[in-house]
């Protein structure tokens, strides 16, 4: 599995999204350490299973601590 850095991975995500959708895993690291692994997409999930794992993920989030807001984490993330 080929490792690739979070901010080279933002600048070529179309790339990456492609290679994986044709069977490449993609691990993505930040400061060094891998945060996550781009895989292909399973095509026997139905919409329903997709959704209900999007929720998963969402009710797993920690809410933002007060004051910051997603643009702010937006920016720190480009710097």
């Amino acid at each position: 599995m080929k490792t690739i850095g979070l901010f080279e991975a933002k600048q070529k995500l179309s790339d990456l999204v492609e290679r994986a959708s044709e069977g490449e895993k993609i691990g993505i690291t930040r400061r060094g350490k891998l945060a996550a692994i781009l895989v292909p997409a399973r095509n026997d999930i139905s919409l329903t299973e997709a959704f209900a794992g999007i929720e998963r993920i969402r009710a797993r989030a920690k809410p933002l601590p007060r004051g910051v807001t997603i643009k702010d984490l937006i920016e720190e993330g480009r710097r």
